[in-house]
């Protein structure tokens, strides 16, 4: 039994997503429903209810529906959806059927972090390379990597098949190292860097600025501490 169904107008025939555009904002949520779903199946969990799907998501149930929508995919009404299906196909709508193989660039403490996170190879992502400009780092290993010149990063890129590139870099140094990924031929590149990247039409950049956030953060925390006040 299936419980999905899914629309031409969301798919093509690979299984892939087609043209239809979905909403950043909705992106962003498929990405909790897909992590949730995992969860489930870990736990044997076979079929969900919108309403257990979204409340492990952080959701509400009508946006649920109106976010798997997009992807062409409808629960059975008195059934709910079956988990594994579901997260095929949400994957599929994310890209992550594809190989993706990621390099990063910057050996710090937070490019350290990212290349020996364990999470990122069971949702579809290699790391396969990692560099530094500091010769005291150069060869040193990080996890099962060594860390290569940044002075290298065209060739490296290449042999690798890097087709994203992580920035881990100071602000100085950011756009200089982008220009040379983008000459390269990566399209997708996800910045740490605290500075606003320049890229050419054609390439997808995503910046994580923590300060950023923390700054938000604090924002609505003073609002619950002022009396009178709510988030």
């Amino acid at each position: 039994m299936t419980s999905l169904e899914s629309t031409p107008s969301a798919f093509d025939g690979d299984g892939g997503a087609a043209a239809k555009q979905i909403p950043p904002a909705a992106v962003a949520r498929l990405t909790l429903y897909l992590r949730a779903l995992n969860s489930f199946l870990a736990e044997g969990i076979e079929t969900v209810s919108s309403d257990s799907l979204a409340e492990a998501s952080g959701v509400s149930s009508s946006t649920l529906r109106k976010d798997l929508s997009y992807i062409g995919s409808y629960g059975t009404r008195g059934v709910g959806y079956e988990v594994q299906y579901l997260s095929r196909h949400i994957a599929a709508a994310l890209g992550l059927t594809h190989d993706w193989k990621v390099a990063i660039v910057g050996a710090g403490n937070l490019g350290k972090a990212l290349a020996r996170y364990g999470g990122f190879e069971s949702r579809g992502f290699d790391v396969v390379a990692i560099f530094d400009a500091d010769q005291m780092v150069v060869g040193n290993e990080v996890g099962w990597l060594r860390v290569s010149d940044v002075q290298d990063l065209e060739p490296v890129l290449k042999r690798t098949g890097a087709n994203m590139v992580v920035l881990a870099l100071p602000a100085t140094v950011a756009q200089d190292v982008c220009n040379r990924v983008v000459a390269a031929g990566v399209r997708s590149i996800l910045s740490f860097a605290p500075v606003v990247l320049q890229v050419p039409d054609g390439v997808n950049l995503r910046k994580v600025d923590m300060a950023t956030e923390l700054q938000i953060l604090a924002y609505h925390a003073q609002r619950t501490q002022t009396p009178g006040r709510t988030a």
